[in-house]
């Protein structure tokens, strides 16, 4: 009778957990989005938010205001939220090789190093491998080039980042049915000593991709959709990049705009890869390089782009609720982006950033150069009202950034005629530590203008590198509630392949 007991005992169990397997992998996902934000923690998606609350006529100060649904991300209206940190092997603060390779592998690796451990001698696959070898299409999407960091990770094994050309050659060899966005750093050469010279353009037609290079013919693949297709927006603003959103041409397909023809290509076409669905990968790159600068407009401009793509799979996701899984996150935190200032205490007012017209970069590629040129012979730096007796560029700094000197205190006229005195002439009253603290790498000027308009909104900065705060992740769809707790970023990689019903345990070697 005991051992009847323990019987029914041990088979109850048993079915328990049998059914307790099963449900797990009820809801395996057949189109899998990972949307990542480079750069973008908290402090973006507030400032995003606090920004749309404003220009939809509420008020940043107001919790009813922000609260509105349509002051709302899409990605923040997701029902489940995690969070996860960023740290790589040997820092606190990740760089975004590492932490794609954590994504993509599932393990912590140096900065500057993809798809291998921290020794530099072992290369493992990453998630987009293993669903390509277990049958799914796979996309790669980035606002950045396509042989970037980030990108890279979910096809590439490198030591070095920087080896561009090794990295294009390996995304030649991938077979993966759509690359998107930005274009190659180093197409026709090495990048860098130690890399490779390979023809990429060469490469990609020996490998039977099709390069698409202008609007009409990109958008024209959402009704005709192809396979194997690597699609670069006519123009690349800088490193071969997108240009920020706040710059960007009619001409040039928006980041939300590219994820719907990736959509297409990977939903459609003749290959029996269709009916196992797809894992799609896309990157808002530029977000990072925003706040690389501190410039909060261009950031909040990147961000709204890049949501409004994750709004694109959430309309893929309401045609197929119950096969789709979207995650939204972001791979580190870059500027230490505050929401907040010493100089506004608890108000914002992001009606003053709303004058700003193009990003830093553009800028520095067509104002500035103009205006240093007319201006720069002859400059005494040693005069205290370079910048305040010199109209034209009061007058640029109005009509580009909303920046009125006549409102500036006497704190922010100083440190702007200190910045214009350096990048007139490379010299200023500044100790080169001070330097160092007010401007990173970046133009004086520029940098300078963005920090007084940014603080006059409420917005600070800390740092032109990234920290090592934690970064939130968002989730809906078909396996989402594993996404949801605290955990560590190389768990991405192990929730995807979960979510996907890979069963090799990560990491796996190549």
């Amino acid at each position: 009778m005991i051992r009847m007991k323990k019987s029914m005992i041990n088979l109850a169990v048993g079915l328990t957990m049998m059914v307790a397997g099963s449900s797990a992998w009820a809801d395996i996902p057949k189109y899998v989005f990972f949307f990542l934000g480079d750069g973008m923690s908290s402090a973006q998606i507030q400032a995003t938010e606090a920004y749309l609350t404003t220009i939809n006529g509420g008020s940043a100060t107001k919790a009813a205001d922000l609260l509105k649904s349509e002051n709302r991300l899409n990605m923040c209206k997701m029902p489940i939220q995690g969070m996860q940190t960023t740290y790589d092997a040997h820092a606190l603060m990740t760089d975004s090789a590492s932490a794609g390779t954590a994504f993509s592998c599932g393990i912590k690796t140096m900065s500057g190093v993809i798809g291998m451990d921290e020794t530099m001698t072992i290369p493992y696959k990453s998630v987009a491998e293993l669903a390509f070898e277990k049958g799914k299409k796979v996309g790669i999407v980035s606002s950045v080039s396509l042989d970037h960091a980030t990108p890279a990770s979910y096809y590439a094994n490198v030591t070095n980042r920087g080896y561009m050309n090794k990295i294009a050659t390996q995304l030649t060899e991938t077979g993966y049915d759509f690359f998107g966005g930005g274009g190659l750093a180093s197409p026709v050469g090495p990048a860098r000593s130690g890399d490779t010279g390979n023809n990429i353009w060469n490469l990609l037609s020996t490998q039977g991709y099709s390069v698409v290079k202008d609007r009409d013919s990109m958008m024209a693949l959402k009704s005709k959709p192809k396979e194997k297709v690597v699609c670069i927006n006519p123009w690349l603003q800088d490193s071969a990049a997108m240009p920020y959103a706040i710059d960007r041409p009619n001409s040039n397909l928006s980041l939300k705009e590219m994820t719907e023809v990736a959509i297409s290509c990977l939903k459609k076409g003749n290959s029996k890869r269709c009916n196992n669905g797809f894992f799609l990968m896309v990157e808002g790159g530029k977000i990072d390089w925003a706040c690389h600068a501190n410039d909060a407009m261009a950031t909040i401009g990147d961000m709204i782009d890049f949501d409004e793509a994750v709004g694109a799979a959430l309309d893929f996701y309401k045609k197929h609720p119950n096969d789709t899984l979207i995650v939204v996150t972001g791979d580190h935190e870059t500027g230490g982006m505050s929401v907040g200032h010493a100089t506004t205490g608890y108000s914002a007012y992001y009606d003053r950033i709303l004058g700003q017209t193009n990003s830093f970069t553009y800028f520095g590629q067509n104002v500035w150069p103009a205006h240093k040129a007319a201006y720069s012979a002859g400059y005494n730096w040693s005069l205290s009202n370079n910048l305040e007796s010199n109209s034209a560029m009061l007058n640029v700094m109005k009509s580009e950034f909303g920046l009125i000197w006549s409102e500036l205190n006497a704190h922010q006229k100083e440190k702007l005629e200190d910045a214009y005195d350096k990048s007139m002439c490379g010299t200023n009253n500044n100790g080169s530590d001070e330097n160092k603290l007010l401007y990173g790498g970046y133009e004086p000027i520029i940098v300078t203008i963005t920090h007084i308009l940014n603080e006059n909104a409420s917005i600070g900065w800390t740092s032109y590198s990234h920290t090592g705060v934690p970064v939130p992740v968002y989730a809906i769809g078909a396996s989402s509630r594993i996404f949801s707790g605290f955990y560590d970023n190389t768990d991405i990689a192990k929730k995807l392949a979960k979510a996907m019903n890979i069963r090799q345990s990560l990491p796996v070697k190549k």
